[in-house]
């Protein structure tokens, strides 16, 4: 029994012999447990072991059987590490034989930090269909983009059918909404087939509201914090222990079971421990084991406000040792620059010097006092790994928090959406796209949820309005219970062939392949890199250096023309002119750039150019 504890899966149902599976779940507030089988009723006493878990082993059980664990010889719950839900939050969980799955991609290798390019895509809306299944019809499209990652939002089993996924309460249970736990292994081979590496976002910072019943079966949660959803995970107070435990196993069963390549890790600014170890730090090496013992390649990228370079910094130098964080300041100080908007968190940014900081060191907010957040902000990370950043002009937050859920394209028009995407996809650091945004989808994406319980409902129609209030966007907030909002949040797939998609699409897809085939551009050291600006408005330069040569790019982000001096290290070498953003084939009027870059030339409004100079950089 021992040997369980302590190896790969303490907790949830393992098959153990043809048709014998072995329960065990950890209950330190319970005094008996017994594993009742739903289809027949019978009745399994649990016996209690060490540290609060309880176990039994039970013939004759066919895959898919449900079952319910009876808590103090009353009360029905489902495992909390349930594989399936197949019958929604508030019923049974159901047995699932992870070993049958039919795997064909032995041979797969996910792409090195400096080929990934993240593609998020919410599951449900991604296709008319919303299913796992559906996802795999559109794979060539992402192959033909040149992404390299599928990144999944949240897809442990919520209430209902129609959810961000941020309301998980099941997270070892693939969502049968989408196609359950069947279908997400279908859908991570046939990406495994199609050359794309699997990111799976994961909620360890708190759980959904509705089917949360783990504080029926030990101390999951802590009232010594707070977060933005309500009580906070205990993973530092009394019986943490095995708290840790269930989210690093969860962590640890996603890549074993499901070969998922990467996991995001949510909000983890509200993960809280003050413990001697770090949950984050310990999770890190709990999966770097896992690969050593396994022969697996598997990454952790962390989602955190707080620019901090411990969390991306190796173990073996006082780091938590994750593997990238998401980079809100690129996004932030892109997003306000180019819209102009300056509200809540936006008060920060606007001005050109942020993106610049952001393109060249990482982080904007490194030992800088922040005024929205009252307080010096974040460290550099300039020294690191441009890859561990990984950069975005949309994702699922900053267009789905917005009220109305608008696009950044409908913010601001196609040609400043052009230049936003040369800086994010020429840029040091890993870009991520937004579904649809490769080809200007207009389509906003809204908050939607399908809860069960009328009074939550009601809660968070209200607390949306009040969350926007510091933005004053202006427009009704559209009801995110109504399926009407759920509908609306779909891109339209008949977009990327019609005019105008298809030139930003075409753009894109330039701009993607330009990248994968040079290695100055793959290039993670940022000393490789040099940014500044060229006027006193909106425009600025980037180069990149290389074996391959260099690259020079140039982008005005004003509205009107400016004429500049290109700096030093240009007119002294030949660039030829590699793309435009206003060429025909990219949306544009015609390029007005000359071919060949001379030391001055007048910069068109909104525009981003690509020249490139031959001579080698060294390696």
């Amino acid at each position: 029994m021992q040997r369980m504890l302590s190896g790969s899966l303490p907790v949830g149902p393992q098959k153990t012999g043809p048709a014998t599976w072995r329960f065990t779940v950890w209950a330190p507030k319970c005094k008996r447990l017994a594993l009742l089988l739903d289809a027949t009723g019978v009745t399994v006493p649990m016996e209690p072991l060490p540290g609060g878990y309880y176990t039994a082993e039970v013939p004759g059980l066919a895959d898919g059987a449900r079952y319910w664990f009876v808590l103090d010889g009353g009360t029905r719950r489902a495992d909390p590490a349930s594989r399936h839900q197949p019958d929604d939050v508030h019923g049974p969980a159901a047995l699932v034989d992870t070993d049958a799955f039919a795997w064909t991609d032995a041979a797969f290798v996910p792409p090195a930090p400096d080929r990934r390019v993240y593609y998020e895509i919410h599951v449900g809306t991604f296709t008319p269909q919303g299913t796992f299944d559906a996802v795999i019809d559109r794979l060539p499209h992402l192959r033909a983009l040149g992404v390299t990652c599928l990144e999944l939002m949240p897809v442990a089993q919520f209430p209902g059918g129609r959810n961000w996924g941020y309301d998980g309460v099941f997270p070892f249970a693939a969502s049968e909404a989408y196609g359950g736990p069947a279908g997400l292994a279908r859908l991570v081979d046939a990406c495994h087939g199609a050359g794309l590496a699997v990111v799976l976002d994961v909620v360890y910072n708190h759980l959904g509201p509705e089917g949360n019943y783990l504080r029926d079966f030990g101390p999951y949660f802590t009232d010594r914090y707070r977060t933005p959803w309500g009580e906070a995970v205990n993973y530092d107070g009394p019986g943490s222990a095995g708290v840790r435990e269930f989210f690093i196993q969860n962590a640890l069963y996603w890549l074993r079971d499901f070969h998922i390549d990467g996991l995001r890790l949510d909000a983890t600014h509200a993960i809280f421990d003050q413990g001697p170890v770090h949950v984050l730090a310990e999770l890190a090496g709990r999966v770097a084991d896992w690969r050593a013992r396994a022969g697996r390649q598997a990454f952790l990228v962390a989602e955190t406000h707080v620019n901090d370079p411990a969390v991306i910094t190796d173990a073996a130098v006082g780091g938590m040792g994750l593997d990238g964080v998401w980079n809100d300041d690129f996004h932030h100080a892109a997003h306000a620059l180019l819209t102009g908007e300056r509200r809540g968190y936006y008060a920060d940014y606007g001005s050109r010097d942020d993106l610049l900081l952001a393109m060249a060191d990482g982080f904007a907010y490194a030992d800088r006092p922040s005024p929205f957040f009252g307080h010096v902000r974040g460290h550099s990370v300039a020294h690191l790994p441009a890859d561990r950043c990984v950069n975005c002009i949309q994702n699922h937050d900053q267009v789905g928090n917005r009220a109305r859920g608008e696009r950044l394209v409908s913010l601001i028009g196609p040609a400043a959406a052009r230049v936003a995407a040369a800086l994010l996809l020429l840029s040091p650091g890993s870009p991520l796209l937004f579904m649809g945004e490769e080809w200007g989808e207009t389509q906003p994406f809204l908050y939607f949820i399908s809860h069960l319980d009328a009074g939550l409902v009601d809660a968070v129609r209200r607390g949306r309005k009040k969350e926007f209030a510091s933005f004053r966007w202006r427009g009704a907030v559209p009801d995110p219970f109504d399926v009407a909002t759920f509908a609306a949040s779909r891109p339209d797939w008949a977009r990327p062939a019609a005019p105008g998609h298809a030139a930003m699409l075409a753009w894109y897809t330039a701009l993607l392949a330009l990248r994968a085939g040079s290695p100055a551009l793959c290039e993670t050291r940022r000393e490789r890199a040099n940014v500044w600006p060229l006027d006193g408005f909106g425009a600025l330069a980037m180069e990149r250096r290389g074996a391959d040569g260099r690259f020079l790019l140039l982008c005005n982000c004003g509205k009107r023309a400016t004429r500049v001096s290109v700096g030093a290290s240009a007119p002294n070498r030949d660039y030829t002119r590699l793309c435009d953003s206003d060429e025909a084939r990219f949306g544009g009027a015609g390029a007005r750039l000359p071919g060949r870059l001379a030391a001055t030339i007048t910069l068109p409004p909104l525009c981003a150019v690509v020249y490139k100079c031959e001579e080698g950089f060294g390696a």
